[in-house]
């Protein structure tokens, strides 16, 4: 089948896709961008397209697969904000006020309570500090995964009561 002979085809059979935009999306604007998708999908994958096929079923599969695709993408970003929630985290910088010298002050303490820590527990928390999983530490010091964890644990709970504020 040449160019031209598919795109008319495809031109001639296309319209029974608009509705069933709709019925997917629910929304107009939605249905003529999943519509332009389509068609755009269909032209760039003609080769794709077996003589004798059924035109109408090919674009269906074409149309609902995009749908689907989209909706498991928006899916996965989970990013719903309203416009005032929007607007809160733009102004949110305008609001608030940093004080790196308190932050400053709170790591040089952490730091020194990490440095004061006996070395059995300190080794074993900088690693984890840095971002290794357990059971890198594990085999870098060659110890056992559950003797890391407690001394991890153990780390945390002496940094704490080092750390506590009155």
């Amino acid at each position: 089948m040449s160019n031209l002979e598919f795109t008319n085809t495809l031109v001639n059979q296309s319209e029974f896709l608009r509705p069933y935009a709709v019925t997917l999306t629910k929304d107009l604007e939605l249905a003529k961008d999943l519509y332009q998708e389509t068609i755009f999908k269909a032209l760039a994958n003609k080769d794709k397209y077996n003589m004798g096929t059924n035109v109408k079923a090919w674009l269906y599969t074409i149309m609902r697969n995009i749908f689907i695709n989209d909706y498991r993408r928006k899916a996965k970003q989970n990013t719903f904000l309203t416009a005032t929630t929007t607007e809160a985290l733009a102004n949110y910088k305008t609001t608030v006020t940093t004080n790196d010298g308190v932050a400053t002050l709170n790591m040089k303490e952490v730091q020194a309570a990490i440095h004061n820590l006996p070395f059995i527990f300190k080794q074993p928390f900088m690693l984890f500090f840095e971002g290794y999983k357990y059971h890198e530490i594990s085999k870098a010091l060659n110890e056992p995964l559950g003797t890391i964890k407690s001394r991890i644990h153990f780390a945390r709970k002496l940094l704490k009561e080092q750390i506590q504020r009155p």
